[in-house]
């Protein structure tokens, strides 16, 4: 049964769904390409703080504007539980750009500009499904899952928890395995919301051009309308805990390639020039 008392989307299941339903993080929708499953996952609209606080240990350590203010996500959208899967990328696009090989690995050595081309291949294959990536709002929005500490988990992590270097550790925490390559897409715990892995593993590309982050409360921001560099978000198994927070951002250029940056996809208040 669907709980109607939640503000689940208009239109449910949607015609690009092949499965759908709902369980303890909410409500999911599914579509198959080739034999191979993708599940996305309903986000509420809602509030959030973004950005991090002044007393959070290592704060913009790359140097990175976190200013702390109110965003509004007016609108609900549609997730990917894990980021893209080589073998999704290899059904659309034909060959495998990875570094660490494996079917459920997620896709990396990947440019934004060719995350643009796979979802306009897919968006093609797939009439109705219309992802893209998520604005920089939506995925701190996703990656807090409710939560206002430097991580979903808490104040701190452990490498049984997120892919990064153990050896360097966040504040206070504790050293850990530093596995030296990605792991498939739901080796380690999920958020509340059912999303799997936003914290290390791969950076992760998101639509927005950077920019510093306004001081007064914002409502559905999709950042500059042009730029240099694209944002990434989650930190990955190659670097320290620090550059896992929630609030961490990256800077890259568009066609920029390397073995820690993959992406997720997303549905919904997307739009965005440039």
């Amino acid at each position: 049964m669907i709980d109607e008392s939640k503000r689940w989307p208009e239109s449910f299941p949607d015609r690009w769904a092949s499965e759908w339903g709902e369980d303890e993080h909410g409500l999911w929708m599914a579509f198959h390409y080739k034999k191979i499953r993708h599940v996305l996952r309903w986000l509420e609209p809602g509030a959030f703080m973004m950005g991090s606080p002044q007393d959070e240990p290592e704060r913009e350590s790359l140097g990175r504007d976190e200013t702390l203010h109110q965003v509004t996500l007016s609108e609900g959208f549609w997730l990917g539980a894990t980021t893209v899967t080589q073998e999704l990328w290899q059904a659309v696009v034909g060959d495998n750009p990875s570094r660490f090989q494996g079917a459920q690995r997620p896709v990396e050595r990947v440019s934004w500009e060719d995350a643009q081309e796979f979802m306009v291949q897919l968006n093609k294959e797939i009439p109705g499904l219309e992802v893209m990536l998520p604005t920089e709002a939506q995925w701190e929005y996703a990656c807090r899952a409710g939560t206002t500490t430097p991580f979903f988990f808490g104040a701190n992590i452990s490498t049984d928890q997120v892919n990064y270097d153990g050896n360097h550790p966040y504040a206070d925490g504790k050293k850990g395995e530093f596995r030296k390559e990605t792991v498939e897409v739901k080796t380690l715990p999920c958020n509340d919301w059912g999303l799997y892995q936003m914290h290390g593993n791969v950076w992760e590309w998101c639509q927005d051009w950077l920019d510093d982050y306004p001081a007064d409360p914002v409502i559905d921001p999709l950042g500059p309308s042009d730029g240099h560099d694209r944002v990434c978000r989650g930190g990955s198994w190659i670097l320290y805990g620090g550059l896992c927070r929630s609030a961490s951002r990256r800077r890259l250029t568009p066609d920029y390639r390397y073995d820690f940056l993959g992406f997720r996809l997303a549905r919904g208040r997307t739009s965005q020039a440039g």
